[in-house]
C-alpha cells in the first residue's frame, strides 16, 4: 500500500538528508515536492493545504536551523503532521458496559460491507465473545445467502431474515433476541445502494432509530480516493457516524483516501481491511501508517502479527529442533506456512525499516514486487517428498529429486534451488541460535 507515494517521499527526503545545512529555498523546493506527491496520490487539496503550512511553519524556523541534522528534523516534522491528519491517536471500537455492542455497518453497494461484517465477527468471536450477523440487506438477491455463508465459515450464528422482510423490524428484533440470549456483539449488515439515495439514508436512519447502535461505521473502498471521502461526508451528514472502516487498503498504492478521510469527515479510521481472509481487518494505527507512509517500517503491527499467529510453545520448540540439528525440511515447511498467516510477503518487507526501499534499489527502480506464487511452489515440492526425503534431504539423488519435480508441477532445477535454500537457511539460524549477539547486529 502507499508504494507512490512512499517512492516520491523517500526521493524528496533524500535531497533534504543529504545536505548539512538547509537554506530556506531548499525547504521551499523539498516542500514543492512533498505537495506534488501528496497531490498525485489523490489527497484532499485542503488537506495537502494544512499538512505543507505546518511544515513550512515549523521547518523554516529555529526548530531546523538549530539542528544538526536538518533533513531528519524535516521528516520528523512530516511524520508529526501526517500523524495528525490521519487522526493523531488510534481509535478502537468502543465495547458497551452492559452487553450487547450494536454495531451499525453503512455504505454503498459494493464497498464491502458483508466481507467486512464476517471479518469483525471473526475478530470478537477469537477474543471469546458469542457475536451474532444480522443481515438486513433484504432486497439484494443473494446478500442473506453470502452473510450465512460466512457465518457458517467462521462458526458464527446468522439471525433469520428473508428477501423482502422489514429491515427495520428485522433489526430491532435481532437486538432482543440478542440480549434474551447473551450475544456480546450484534454486528448489522446493512443495505446499500450503487449511489447515495435518500430512501437509502432514511432506512438507515429508522434502523438507528429503532436499535440506538453503540457504533455506527461506515464501510468505504480505500481505492476510490477522492470518491471515498465524499461518500463518507454524505454519510455523516446524514447518519452521524461515529467512524470508518476503509477496505482494500492493500490495494491502494496512492493513500489518498486514507490521508484525507478523518481530517475532512471528523471520524476516526477504526479499522482497515487488508486482505480477503477472514482476519485481514486490523486496527488503524495513525503514527504506524504514517511511520510505512514515510518508509519507516512498521515493526510493532509486525510483531503483533508474529505473536498471534505462533506461540511461545511453538517457537521454544523450534529453536531447540535448530540447536540440536534437528530442523528438517518439514519444519522449513511449517514455517512458511506461518509465515503466510502474517499477510503477503511484499506487505511483511513494507513493514521492515528500509526493507522496500532497500529492495527498490537492488531491482535498479521502485518499490519491490514480491510473487507470493513462490512461496506456493515451494511448499508443493515438499509436499511432494517422501517422509524419509523431509526429514533427512541427503538422501536425495538424482532419480528422487526428478520425481519430485514431477510431482509438484516445476523443475529439477527448482527443486535443487528449494534445497538449497533450506541448507542455507538452517545454517544461518543454527549460528544465530548460538550468538544472540550477531543476530542483534543483524537487525540493528
Amino acid at each position: 500500500m502507499f508504494d507512490g507515494l512512499t517512492g516520491k517521499l523517500e526521493t524528496v527526503f533524500r535531497q533534504l538528508r543529504g545536505r548539512g545545512v538547509l537554506t530556506e529555498a531548499e525547504i521551499q523546493e523539498g516542500l514543492r515536492g512533498i505537495r506534488m506527491a501528496l497531490l498525485e496520490a489523490d489527497v484532499h487539496f485542503q488537506v495537502v493545504k494544512d499538512l505543507v503550512d505546518e511544515v513550512r511553519s515549523r521547518a523554516l524556523g529555529q526548530e531546523v536551523s538549530q539542528s544538526l541534522l536538518p533533513g531528519q528534523q524535516v521528516v520528523k516534522i512530516v511524520h508529526e503532521a501526517l500523524c495528525r491528519i490521519l487522526g493523531g491517536q488510534t481509535a478502537k471500537i468502543a465495547l458497551a458496559p452492559v452487553p450487547p455492542t450494536l454495531i451499525m455497518l453503512v455504505g454503498l453497494q459494493g464497498s464491502g460491507k458483508t466481507t467486512t461484517a464476517g471479518k469483525l465477527a471473526h475478530h470478537y468471536r477469537g477474543k471469546g465473545k458469542r457475536v451474532l450477523l444480522v443481515p438486513a440487506d433484504v432486497r439484494r438477491p443473494a446478500a442473506i445467502e453470502q452473510l450465512q455463508t460466512l457465518g457458517g465459515q467462521i462458526g458464527v450464528p446468522v439471525y433469520a431474515t428473508r428477501e423482502g422482510d422489514d429491515p427495520v423490524a428485522a433489526c430491532r428484533q435481532a437486538a432482543e433476541q440478542a440480549r434474551r440470549t447473551g450475544s456480546e456483539v450484534v454486528v448489522l449488515d446493512t443495505a446499500g445502494r450503487l449511489h447515495i439515495d435518500e430512501p437509502l439514508m432514511d432506512e438507515l436512519r429508522r434502523i438507528r432509530t429503532a436499535t440506538a447502535p453503540h457504533e455506527t461505521l461506515l464501510v468505504v473502498d480505500a481505492m476510490t480516493g477522492q470518491e471515498a471521502v465524499r461518500i463518507a461526508q454524505a454519510f455523516h451528514a446524514a447518519l452521524d457516524l461515529s467512524g470508518v472502516i476503509l477496505t482494500k487498503l492493500d490495494g491502494d498504492a496512492r493513500g489518498g483516501a486514507a490521508l484525507s478521510m478523518a481530517a475532512v469527515v471528523g471520524r476516526p479510521i477504526k479499522l482497515v481491511g487488508v486482505g480477503e481472509k477472514a482476519e485481514a481487518l486490523e486496527p488503524f494505527h495513525p503514527e504506524r501508517m504514517a511511520s510505512r507512509i514515510l518508509g519507516m517500517g512498521d515493526v510493532l503491527t509486525l510483531i503483533e502479527k508474529a505473536e498471534a499467529a505462533i506461540t511461545r510453545e511453538e517457537a521454544t520448540r523450534l529453536a531447540g529442533k535448530i540447536r540440536g540439528d534437528g530442523f528438517t525440511l518439514e519444519d522449513f515447511r511449517d514455517q512458511l506456512r506461518q509465515m503466510k498467516k502474517l499477510g503477503s510477503i511484499e506487505s511483511l518487507l513494507g513493514m521492515i525499516p528500509g526493507m522496500q526501499s532497500l529492495a527498490g534499489r537492488m531491482k535498479g527502480g521502485g518499490p519491490v514486487q514480491v510473487d507470493d506464487r513462490e512461496v506456493v511452489r515451494i511448499e508443493a515440492i515438499i509436499n511432494s517428498m517422501t517422509a524419509e526425503e523431509r526429514r533427512n534431504h541427503t538422501v536425495m539423488n538424482g532419480r528422487r529429486r526428478l520425481r519430485i519435480a514431477r510431482g509438484s508441477g516445476t523443475s529439477v532445477q527448482e527443486v535443487n534451488r528449494v534445497v538449497k535454500q533450506f541448507v542455507e537457511a538452517k545454517t544461518l539460524m543454527k549460528r544465530l541460535a548460538g550468538n544472540p549477539r550477531r543476530a542483534g547486529r543483524l537487525f540493528s
